[in-house]
C-alpha cells in the first residue's frame, strides 16, 4: 500500500464487477468519477470532500483533480476545486455525434411554438433519466431543467415510458433495487404500483404524471421508437396544472406528442 492510501479503501471500490477484466482502466474510471463527484456543489470542493464523494483515497483524489488542473478540466482556488467549462467538450462531443439530438432540436422548439409550454427528449441512464434536447417555455419546476439534467426515472412521465421499453427481465431487476423516495403526498413507491404504471404506459404508449415529482407540475411523455420498434428516447410536455387539465392534456398534448415522436422515429432510420 502506497503512503497517504486509506487502508479502508479498495482500489476498485465501486467497479467491483469488473475485476480481473484486463480491458477495464481503472484510472480513466476514477477520473470519470472525480468529475461526476462535482454536480450540485457550485462553490467548489476541497480535495477531501471530493475523496469522500468520488470513493477514492485523498492521495488518488489529489492525483486527479491535479492531472485534470494541468489538462484544463479543473482550477485550484483556495483549496477548492472547481471544473472549468472545457468539461462541457466532454458533454457537447455527444450532442454533436448524435442524430438523434441534432433531428430533436427543432421538433421540440415546434411542439413549443404551438402549444406554448416546455418540450423535451431524454434517455435513459441506469435508474434515472438524462435530459439531452430541451425547449423551454415557462419554468415550470422549482429546480431549473436543462440538457445534462438527471431525474429519477420512476416518478417522471419519461421515466415510465422508458422503463415500459426494457424487456421484462430488466424491469424487474430495476424495481428489485430500486428504492422509491417520496417527492410529493402524490409520489407513486409502492414496487406493485410502480410495475403497474410502467406497464399501463407500455400498453397506452404514453405516461401522464399528476404531481409525482414535484406539486404543481403535470407532464406527458411518448416513446421514440426505431422502426424496429425499440425505444430509444422519450419526448414529454410539461405544463403547471393551474393551465391544462389531465383530460386536456391527453386530448390536445398527446396527438401533438405522437405526431413529433413519428417525425423524429422518420428522421434517424439509422439508431
Amino acid at each position: 500500500m502506497k503512503k497517504n492510501e486509506s487502508p479502508t479503501r479498495n482500489s476498485l471500490q465501486g467497479f467491483e464487477g469488473y475485476k480481473g477484466d484486463p480491458n477495464f482502466v481503472l484510472s480513466l474510471a476514477r477520473g470519470l468519477r472525480v468529475i461526476e463527484s462535482f454536480a450540485g456543489h457550485t462553490e467548489g470542493m476541497t480535495v477531501g470532500e471530493v475523496s469522500q464523494r468520488a470513493g477514492v483515497s485523498r492521495a488518488a483524489a489529489r492525483r486527479l483533480l491535479l492531472t485534470l488542473e494541468m489538462l484544463g478540466y479543473a482550477e485550484n482556488s483556495r483549496r477548492n476545486y472547481r471544473l472549468k467549462t472545457r468539461v462541457l467538450e466532454l458533454g457537447f462531443s455527444y450532442l454533436s455525434s448524435t442524430s438523434l439530438v441534432a433531428a430533436s432540436q427543432p421538433i421540440l422548439e415546434r411542439i413549443t411554438e404551438s402549444l406554448h409550454e416546455s418540450a423535451s427528449m431524454s434517455v435513459l441512464d441506469g435508474d434515472q433519466i438524462t435530459y439531452v434536447a430541451r425547449s423551454p417555455a415557462r419554468r415550470v419546476m422549482s429546480i431549473g431543467l436543462s440538457v445534462g439534467s438527471r431525474l429519477p426515472a420512476y416518478c417522471t412521465s419519461m421515466g415510465r415510458v422508458l422503463l415500459a421499453g426494457l424487456p421484462e427481465t430488466e424491469l424487474t431487476a430495476y424495481l428489485d433495487h430500486l428504492k422509491p423516495k417520496v417527492h410529493t403526498p402524490k409520489t407513486i413507491v409502492s414496487k406493485q404500483q410502480l410495475r403497474k404504471a410502467i406497464l399501463q404506459a407500455g400498453r397506452d404508449g404514453y405516461a401522464c404524471i399528476d404531481e409525482e415529482l414535484e406539486l404543481g407540475l403535470r407532464a406527458i411523455a411518448v416513446p421514440v421508437l426505431t422502426r424496429q420498434n425499440r425505444v430509444v428516447a422519450a419526448i414529454n410536455i410539461g405544463a403547471h396544472v393551474s393551465r391544462v387539465e389531465r383530460k386536456e392534456m391527453i386530448r390536445t398534448f398527446l396527438p401533438v406528442l405522437q405526431k413529433s415522436a413519428m417525425a423524429l422515429s422518420d428522421a434517424i432510420p439509422s439508431v
